[in-house]
């Protein structure tokens, strides 16, 4: 494991641009571009997560087909970071939109080619620590990010630009150096093949519709929540950024132990649980006053660190050899629900509106019924993950007639 430490550190740095915006959606939209309306804030995050799930399944697939990894990384980070000076530059609002798109599709090529060779380099029984290493360094990340945007961003919120992107160029620098691929042999089948993955490989679908969900309730907190604390709760950038640092430090610190505890307890058990937990966390938010949301989204934190990592060892299992599709495909699945997330809730939060409700905390009670609601609808499902039994040839978790593990 000790070759992965540089590959985790690369994920671990260039989630910080991507999280550093959070506390500062309301000054980067509406300081900058006055008279937004809330459908063009929330774009300003569904238009990152939109690049994101043209890049996620392409880069897998692409990676795998030519069975390097190292090679599609550094120029995605190169990207990265041009886009991120460029967005420094006073462009109008579409523009800015046009370049959150490239860096999303930017970023997430690095990112899931980075979470593969992680995958890569460990032996079959350490996949569980793998991954738990690819999530905690990614989640340790997100929080980092949170923290130091509402920081910098006090003074001036397009200094995170400036400063991303340097970070990006410098990391992009030590892949070129640093990271050096595993011995890997390319798919027997066709390319046509590997982009069945998903439909050959049936009981993929759990893990995938988790990260949808969990991933749309992620769009949700980092774009309707934060400005819900900005807007109703009165809090400042700072205040924002600890209340998100709260949430996803215990998320992150604890991810890498859940990957440890897969290797030990049934991963679908604990990421049933995790979502479980998290419903309610998601409720109980929409209630907290301001003087207790940092403890309510701690709280929150230690529940989610429970569904990250189940579900990427559940993905490396089920996607058999080509673990990049699969992995891309699970960011493919998880970047949908991140676009997705902030539109669903500016039209949750337009209907309530529409019928005279108050939106608040009716759109948390919808989030956290979308997690609860997800477990029992495949409950069946896991049931028979959980318990591993043969099932016959057709079935939905049978993968050619054989047994999913």
């Amino acid at each position: 494991m000790k070759n992965s430490w540089p590959v985790a550190l690369g994920i671990f740095l260039i989630m910080l641009p991507v999280t550093a915006v959070v506390p500062l959606l309301y000054h980067l939209t509406e300081g900058r571009f006055p008279g937004s309306s809330e459908l063009d804030r929330h774009l300003f995050m569904s238009a990152n997560m939109a690049g994101a799930l043209l890049a996620a399944l392409v880069a897998g697939v692409l990676s795998d087909h030519l069975a390097r990894r190292k090679a599609l990384i550094v120029p995605s980070l190169l990207v990265f970071s041009a886009s991120l000076f460029l967005m420094y530059l006073p462009w109008p609002y579409p523009v800015q939109l046009g370049l959150r798109f490239v860096e999303g599709a930017a970023h997430m090529s690095a990112l899931v080619l980075a979470m593969t060779m992680l995958a890569d380099s460990a032996r079959s029984e350490h996949k569980g620590r793998a991954m738990g290493l690819a999530g905690a360094a990614m989640s340790l990340g997100v929080a980092s990010g949170t923290i130091i945007g509402g920081r910098i961003g006090a003074e001036a919120a397009t200094s995170v630009f400036l400063l991303g992107g340097g970070l990006v160029g410098l990391v992009a620098i030590g892949a070129m150096l640093i990271l050096r691929d595993a011995e890997l042999s390319r798919p027997t089948g066709r390319l046509r093949e590997v982009l069945r993955l998903a439909v050959r490989r049936r009981p993929l679908i759990v893990p995938y519709a988790f990260t949808f969900i969990d991933r749309l309730t992620a769009g949700f907190i980092i774009s309707t929540v934060s400005l819900y604390f900005a807007t109703v709760l009165g809090m400042a950038p700072w205040q924002i950024g600890l209340a998100m640092a709260a949430f996803l430090l215990p998320y992150s610190l604890l991810t890498w132990p859940a990957g440890l505890l897969c290797e030990r307890v049934s991963p679908v058990l604990l990421m049933a649980a995790g979502s479980l937990c998290y419903g309610v966390f998601l409720i109980a938010l929409g209630f907290a006053p301001a003087g207790q949301v940092v403890t309510v989204m701690a709280i929150g934190g230690f529940t989610a660190a429970l569904m990250l990592a189940p579900s990427l060892v559940l993905t490396v299992r089920l996607s058999g050899p080509a673990q990049a599709t699969g992995m891309g495909g699970f960011h493919l699945i998880g970047s949908l629900g991140f676009m997705l997330g902030p539109l669903l809730s500016v039209g949750i939060l337009t209907l309530l509106g529409g019928l005279g409700l108050e939106p608040y905390p009716a759109v948390f009670i919808f989030f956290g019924l979308f997690e609860i609601l997800c477990v029992l609808l495949f409950l069946p499902w896991l049931i028979r993950l959980y318990r591993g039994h043969s099932e016959p040839s057709n079935s939905p978790l049978e993968v050619g007639g054989s047994r999913p593990w």
